[in-house]
């Protein structure tokens, strides 16, 4: 089975941009269900409820299964569905966008809108933090301080990392190996460690790198 990274919203952010006087006002949060998404919605009216519009789309599930967008009284298909194209052409699960509009009095036109909208939910989205979360197998090495030099040369060449090294008499190492590269990485762990190095598989977990340090789901 194929183990392709899949990307998800691991903090959310907001992001703003002014059309023509309107100002529009995206603000992202992850979700894991529609009521989780429709509570932001409505915790979002709430904040602003002097707008004129407050559209919103969300994603959720590991195949973007639940999809909804709405246009808020904008033109049809001038709003939610632009937004929610912004979040499936970027492939990020698991989030909900709410832009709101502030009227500046000159009308946008559909094709104004709908640039409008996407690029609100793009200037957004630079101001979140997107991950992008794996499956992998976490694996205990156990090694003399002859080996480590050459197990961190491997680790380097194959960008897996380590989670921890514990130095006593030996030197134990935990790493996270996405599941592919299990059986791969361990024969080269061996062949390069003339057989001396011991192993301890662990479950297989979802993982993923955030800021150069691993967290698992």
């Amino acid at each position: 089975m194929e183990n392709r990274p899949i990307k998800i919203l691991y903090q959310g952010g907001s992001g703003e941009i002014v059309e023509k006087k309107s100002r529009f006002i995206a603000t992202i949060e992850k979700i894991e269900t529609e009521e989780e998404a429709l509570a932001f919605i409505g915790k979002i009216k709430k904040q602003y409820w002097d707008a004129r519009h407050n559209c919103y789309a969300f994603v959720a599930g590991k195949n973007q299964e639940l999809q909804r967008c709405s246009d808020d009284g904008e033109p049809n298909g001038t709003a939610g569905r632009p937004m929610l194209d912004v979040l499936l052409r970027e492939d990020i699960h698991n989030l909900v966008v709410v832009v709101t509009r502030y009227f500046g009095g000159t009308l946008l036109g559909t094709g104004g809108l709908v640039r409008a909208y996407q690029k609100s939910v793009q200037e957004g989205l630079k101001n979140c933090v997107v991950i992008e979360k794996m499956q992998g197998r976490m694996l205990k090495i156990d090694t003399d301080y002859n080996s480590i030099g050459k197990i961190q040369y491997i680790l380097a060449q194959q960008q897996i990392t380590a989670m921890d090294t514990v130095y006593t008499d030996k030197v134990e190492m935990l790493v996270m190996v996405p599941v592919e590269q299990l059986e791969a990485f361990q024969e080269a762990v061996t062949e390069g460690t003339n057989g001396t190095a011991r192993f301890e598989v662990g479950e297989q977990v979802e993982y993923a790198s955030v800021d150069g340090k691993i967290i698992t789901f």
